[in-house]
């Protein structure tokens, strides 16, 4: 059995501005819904069975109270953050399992689904469908990877040392020390992705550093390591059998009307449920 987990945040982002390309600025009100809409389509289409997909309900989560600078969603173009809660609608409307977060963020639910996916014996393999470098954290071997769709790369264990070079257990500790602009933390001054892997590589976790290392630095290494860290404690589902795609709902036909596209309905009623 595969597990397919998508960041529903990120999918809306990119069907948004991919669309720009074309529309002339004229943005259609649930163009980038109907984008990730058949994204979902095309991979059922091509044989996936179990999926679930995260979004960000709202943008600020628990991290906003530890760092000022956390991102918001200040500076979201209105057209952008008014295609968040139909995607969430419209997405359980098509039979799909969807997690819209509050205090948590998406990237949360990611994590806690790949958790509780991997406990399973049944499953064979999870793919996290993202490009955010927070993710890569929660790699395990071949069997839980990270999916680029954009550049078509797949990152396993060996692929996140390849990239960050350090273990995926470590990330966060990397992320503390060289900062992540996306998510509005700056690291640590003076430590760059080469210095960073080699001080994990000589110390392990940043809890393990000699005091000299970071010196008057170690608290906010230590906070920016906990915003880095993906919470795996929320309760999505207990059995991945929740996951299974099993058609549309009754609602889906009126959704895909609200939605102006005609060919979401037929799409959707083609694929074979297994």
């Amino acid at each position: 059995m595969l597990v397919d987990l998508i960041d529903g945040t990120y999918e809306l982002f990119r069907h948004f501005y991919g669309q720009r390309r074309f529309n002339k600025g004229k943005d259609l009100p649930f163009g980038a819904v109907v984008g990730v809409l058949h994204t979902v389509l095309q991979m059922l289409e091509k044989g996936a069975t179990h999926i679930g997909v995260a979004t960000d309900h709202v943008i600020e989560s628990w991290r906003n109270g530890l760092w000022p600078g956390y991102k918001t969603g200040e500076g979201i173009e209105p057209s952008l953050a008014a295609q968040f809660h139909p995607l969430e609608r419209a997405l359980a409307a098509m039979g799909v399992a969807v997690w819209p977060m509050v205090e948590l963020e998406a990237d949360d639910a990611l994590a806690a689904a790949a958790h509780i996916a991997a406990a399973d014996p049944r499953v064979t393999k999870v793919c996290i469908w993202t490009p955010d470098k927070d993710l890569a954290q929660c790699v395990q071997g071949e069997r839980v990877v990270q999916v680029y769709r954009k550049a078509q790369k797949i990152l396993d264990a060996a692929g996140v040392r390849e990239k960050f070079g350090v273990e995926p257990a470590r990330i966060p500790d990397f992320l503390a020390l060289v900062g992540d602009t996306a998510d509005g933390y700056p690291g640590i001054d003076g430590i760059g992705e080469v210095g960073a892997a080699r001080l994990i590589a000589r110390y392990g976790a940043i809890e393990d550093f000699p005091s000299e290392v970071l010196g008057e630095r170690r608290d906010r290494a230590l906070l920016f390591k906990t915003l880095a860290t993906l919470r795996t404690d929320a309760q999505l589902f207990q059995n991945v059998d929740e996951l299974r795609w099993r058609g549309p709902t009754d609602t889906f036909a009126a959704v895909a009307a609200t939605l102006g596209d005609v060919r979401l309905l037929p799409r959707c009623q083609s694929i074979r449920v297994t």
